[in-house]
């Protein structure tokens, strides 16, 4: 799932995925908030209400049945960006992530001393786990751990759970488990925002793959694969697969794309091209925005995702309205 607001001169744009989410953000700018208050409000509330099971707690556990999560934001004035990775305790993933930001001169922490400096920086431990989570993982190892994300391994991970070792022989090349993967286990909300003086943020915000290996990061708080902000050029977010996406930078690159004069349509579709034509299988979606007012999206077809959704907001809309793409 992506969400994004875009700001051209004094018209405020807010594309994104559910209208109440649309709502906070663009009432966070309505109320004279900073485009990194609407980022970081909009991201939280998808993170509250964990939206689609993909944001916030209370669902994909990784492989010990741990929920733990992802998130960056990206100021696209000063270059900064704060993000987090595999934080555990803590339920607000984008609000440590700006102030990762704000109180540090580092971009990325991650895992048990990520959770350590939000709680020193007043966030509270509170248990990610919920009833839903641990149904999904108790049903995980009723069904030998299927799927999951091993390869090369003893015992073999398409029949077995572990604990694992490493296997024989090494097949190398192109892994992929599309084949056994489904779409919906993993999602990310992705958010840009171009506010009142014409600053562009980009924010991520997710729970990651489900039934992941403990410790893996995906795209989401990686800067240039789940998003990128410039604001002399716009924004893109990711969605998907983020295993295979981060190895691309596809956010980064639809925004040079832009740079160049690129349509954010074409830009965003482009981006994805660049993957196709080595994983023409995966799943992944992004949504680019510049600073003209201009937006657009890209998706490639899958078995299960033939459209990509998202939702437009602005000063001439009175609610949001849905827009979407076909895949290619």
């Amino acid at each position: 799932m992506l969400q994004h607001g875009i700001k051209k001169k004094k018209k405020q744009h807010t594309i994104l995925l559910g209208p109440v989410i649309v709502s906070t953000a663009w009432n966070a700018l309505k109320d004279g908030g900073s485009a990194l208050d609407a980022v970081e409000k909009g991201c939280s509330r998808c993170e509250q209400d964990m939206c689609d099971g993909s944001v916030g707690y209370g669902s994909h556990p990784d492989e010990t049945g741990e929920t733990t999560l992802d998130a960056m934001i990206m100021n696209g004035d000063t270059m900064e960006v704060g993000a987090v990775g595999n934080l555990r305790r803590i339920k607000s993933a984008i609000s440590v992530a700006r102030a990762v930001m704000e109180h540090t001169a580092h971009t990325l922490l991650v895992g048990e001393s990520a959770s350590e400096f939000a709680e020193n920086m007043g966030f509270p431990a509170e248990d990610l786990t919920t009833n839903t989570s641990m149904t999904m993982f108790a049903e995980w190892l009723r069904q030998n751990c299927q799927p999951n994300y091993r390869k090369n391994v003893f015992p073999d991970p398409t029949k077995s759970c572990g604990p694992y070792k490493p296997g024989s022989k090494v097949q190398r090349g192109r892994w992929h488990q599309q084949e056994r993967k489904d779409i919906r286990s993993h999602d990310t909300i992705g958010m840009i925002v171009i506010g009142p003086s014409a600053q562009v943020v980009a924010g991520t915000s997710t729970n990651g793959a489900n039934h992941k290996v403990p410790g893996r990061v995906g795209d989401s708080p990686i800067a240039g694969a789940g998003a990128y902000a410039d604001s002399a050029v716009g924004g893109a977010a990711a969605t998907g697969d983020g295993d295979v996406m981060m190895r691309f930078l596809p956010s980064y690159l639809a925004v040079e794309l832009m740079r160049t004069g690129m349509d954010p349509s074409s830009a965003c579709k482009t981006a994805l091209s660049r993957i196709k034509k080595h994983y023409p299988g995966f799943f992944g979606a992004i949504i680019c925005a510049n600073t003209t007012g201009m937006y657009g999206a890209a998706c490639n077809k899958v078995p299960g995702l033939s459209q990509f959704s998202f939702m437009v907001s602005n000063p001439h809309t009175e609610s949001p309205i849905q827009k979407k793409v076909d895949c290619f």
